[in-house]
């Protein structure tokens, strides 16, 4: 598969363990991701 160099080459970086998940029964890992769209939304109590 050729890969845009819009999107760059670097990897993601794997996903440390430890994390808490809403909506999963399980840790999700890189390679469950892998080939699918993710969006990642981030937030915090202030």
């Amino acid at each position: 598969m050729a890969q845009s160099k819009a999107f760059g080459t670097t990897p993601a970086p794997d996903i440390p363990d430890g994390l808490t998940w809403l909506n999963t029964g399980r840790d999700l890992t890189m390679a469950d991701l892998r080939g699918r769209l993710t969006i990642l939304h981030f937030w915090t109590y202030a």
